[in-house]
């Protein structure tokens, strides 16, 4: 026979717990004549096997019931669907967070998919600039090797004018579509200024070109000086997530091929209130073509663009932000051979000492994939109005 306190040591439980036990009717002790509680043996069995029941999910009152009659073994199956559910949850839990432990993919696309603009900040708070930051987000395919990654991936495109698909033609005609004369233009994720430049020089009006990467800014700096023009450009080093402008300041937001490094959502709602009345937004991004893709083009994007839309979604989002579509084109078959040329041809000169390069693989990936299934998806400009306060 055992009192309280030794049953307690002996089944690794408290007093308070076997008191509870006792309560709901899960065991039962009995007074000696010394007034003690006592426990027998068959108490301590009892004990270890609803400790064992209660292990596998169940509650104590179905333990109760499982030891004092027949087998209820579809609740038993029931609890064994929630343990698998609960199994395969705390798996996804320790992968996500093994991932984050040794920065690999994983955690990465689960957060840029979830909440793009909480993940931002998180990097921020890891020590990396807003340029760092955005190139983790989008760019990085090898997050174990990151920075062997971006010193590959900044070594090939420091050479090249374009970093995404465009042409001088499509610039033009976003512009042509443009319902008011601007007098102050903000081009957001300027780049080398490809585009900067064409505005520049069909613009009378203020034109702020901003981006993460100094050495573009100095590029377009030079560009700039060369140029025959009406407009003046002024460059700012700063990351479009927080953009140092007072609200209602500008006619016209110029961003090709720059919107989903925030989020075409978040950038059509943040963007909003720097515009005047009726003021413009254009910006050109990737679209899936058709309503219904491959499974390989599916997969292949969720990797690379998890935010990637329809066309009719896009669409639907700028309506949503309290913007009215003015007019939208797809870009022109020259807009990807001006992105893509240049880059095999870079891609080629680095090949022969840069064959293990994660960052030359992935870029000779994405060529390849555009070759095979470009008609399942294309760059596409949209011209849209400030219309609605929301």
């Amino acid at each position: 026979m055992y009192r309280i306190s030794e049953l307690a040591t002996k089944v690794s439980m408290s007093r308070t717990a076997l008191l509870y036990y006792e309560k709901l009717g899960l065991i039962e002790g009995r007074r000696a004549d010394n007034g003690y509680r006592i426990y027998s043996e068959t108490d301590v069995q009892r004990i270890k096997l609803i400790q064992q029941l209660h292990q596998g999910g169940l509650s104590l009152m179905e333990c109760k019931m499982t030891l004092d009659s027949k087998l209820d073994r579809d609740l038993l199956a029931n609890r064994l669907v929630k343990l698998d559910e609960e199994i395969a949850s705390k798996q996804q839990s320790r992968h996500l967070l093994a991932s984050l432990v040794s920065n690999e993919k994983p955690w990465h696309e689960m957060a840029i998919k979830n909440a793009p603009s909480a993940y931002m900040q998180w990097l921020n708070a890891q020590g990396f600039n807003a340029q760092e930051a955005i190139q983790i987000k989008w760019l990085s395919k090898a997050m174990t090797h990151h920075d062997q990654y971006m010193n590959d991936f900044n070594l090939i495109f420091d050479e090249l004018l374009r970093w995404g698909p465009g042409s001088h033609n499509d610039t033009l005609k976003a512009l042509s579509k443009v319902p008011n004369t601007p007098r102050t233009v903000l081009d957001i994720g300027c780049g080398k200024g490809a585009s900067t430049c064409i505005l520049a020089q069909n613009l009378d009006a203020s034109i702020t070109a901003i981006d993460t990467n100094k050495s573009a800014l100095t590029f377009l700096s030079n560009e700039v000086m060369s140029l025959s023009k009406t407009a003046t450009v002024y460059t700012i080093c700063g990351s479009m997530e927080q953009l140092p402008f007072h609200n209602k300041t500008f006619d016209l937001i110029w961003s090709e091929g720059a919107a989903y490094i925030m989020g075409v959502e978040q950038a059509l709602k943040s963007w909003k209130a720097l515009l005047t009345a009726n003021g413009v937004l254009v910006f050109s991004d990737l679209v899936f073509n058709t309503q219904s893709v491959s499974e390989e083009v599916a997969t292949y994007w969720e990797q690379a663009y998890p935010d990637m839309q329809t066309l009719d979604t896009r669409r639907l989002q700028v309506s949503e932000a309290g913007y009215e579509l003015v007019a939208d084109f797809s870009l022109g078959g020259s807009a990807w051979n001006n992105y893509y040329q240049p880059l095999q041809q870079r891609i080629n000169t680095l090949l022969p000492e840069m064959a293990n390069s994660d960052a030359l693989k992935c870029l000779i990936d994405e060529i390849n994939f555009y070759n095979a299934h470009h008609e399942a998806y294309d760059y596409h400009m949209f011209i849209v109005v400030n219309t609605k306060r929301l």
